[in-house]
């Protein structure tokens, strides 16, 4: 019995110091993975936040520029595939003006996509949360809201449903 006492003890402190902890300077989306709590200013000036959202619903957050070369290609590959995509809430965010973000919307006729919502961040909260340093940039998330994965740059969108279908 006292063996087995001592055995379990043992297992347990081998557990607790094998067990991996994030440094202070790690990024905080890793330190703090679900849906982080952003305000974004909409394209009818109302406010966006996590709290908004759909609950119990997989998230995509994409952070762009609506003058991005990139992210106007990675739009337009979401676009093709929206009838894939109808099913995650796409949440838009970009720091570029306010203007230069209705002018996007409207050209790339936003407004017919439900799922779809787009912001400017007026605080620049995201950027530093994530440490982005390429655009675009999408952080998935699943039901729970809790982190699947993050991909800077382009990122074909079968990739991103293959990411999503891990976590459903």
């Amino acid at each position: 019995m006292k063996n087995r006492l001592l055995l379990l003890i043992l297992a347990f402190t081998v557990k607790l110091a094998s067990a991996q902890t994030l440094p202070p300077d790690s990024p905080a989306y890793k330190r703090f993975p679900g849906i982080p709590p952003f305000t974004i200013l909409q394209v009818d000036s109302t406010n966006l936040t996590k709290d908004n959202l759909k609950h119990h619903q997989p998230t995509l957050i994409m952070y762009f520029s609506p003058d991005c070369d990139h992210c106007k290609h990675q739009w337009a590959e979401m676009e093709k595939q929206m009838n894939e995509l109808k099913k995650y809430q796409i949440v838009m965010v970009t720091y570029q003006p306010f203007q230069e973000m209705v002018d996007f919307y409207k050209e790339h006729k936003i407004a017919g996509y439900s799922n779809v919502k787009m912001g400017r961040d007026t605080k620049f909260f995201l950027p530093p949360f994530f440490k982005i340093k390429s655009l675009p940039f999408q952080a998935l998330y699943d039901k729970k809201g809790e982190l699947i994965t993050t991909f800077e740059g382009n990122v074909e969108v079968a990739k991103v449903l293959k990411a999503f279908a891990k976590k459903d």
